[in-house]
């Protein structure tokens, strides 16, 4: 099978997810515990939404974990970690809405835009090469 792409150019490309991956672990201030998929569904999910979640769709965010048992541990982790705001629902007394905290808000809109750079030079990168 032909390859598109180079071995150095596939190396390069590995340089970049690897800075990516350290720059994650950074957000959370070397606490490895958030380098894991879950949390990355979670919060990136959470980041997407831009508005308050209710708890019950922030569970379903993790879809590597299959059991609301196991979500809700990961759930529970980040909100004593201060990492998530727990807020009660105005329109529907049974259910708590979630966000992110202004602090990781602000640590992940510079963590992507750390990530948005890094891609554009590994890009250039790897078109300059044979």
């Amino acid at each position: 099978m032909k390859l598109k792409f180079s071995n150095d150019q596939h190396r390069t490309y590995m340089d970049f997810t690897d800075s990516v991956i350290e720059e994650w672990a950074d957000v959370f201030e070397g606490d490895t515990d958030f380098v894991d998929a879950a949390y990355w569904d979670l919060l990136t999910n959470m980041w997407r939404a831009r508005t308050p979640v209710r708890k019950t769709d922030a569970l379903k965010f993790m879809t590597t974990i299959k059991s609301a048992h196991t979500a809700g541990k990961y759930l529970e982790v980040a909100l004593e970690k201060a990492l998530i705001i727990e807020q009660n629902n105005p329109k529907d007394a049974r259910s708590k809405l979630l966000t992110l905290s202004d602090d990781l808000r602000d640590r992940l809109d510079v963590y992507f835009d750390f990530v948005v750079d890094e891609m554009r030079k590994t890009c250039k990168m790897i078109d300059g090469m044979k």
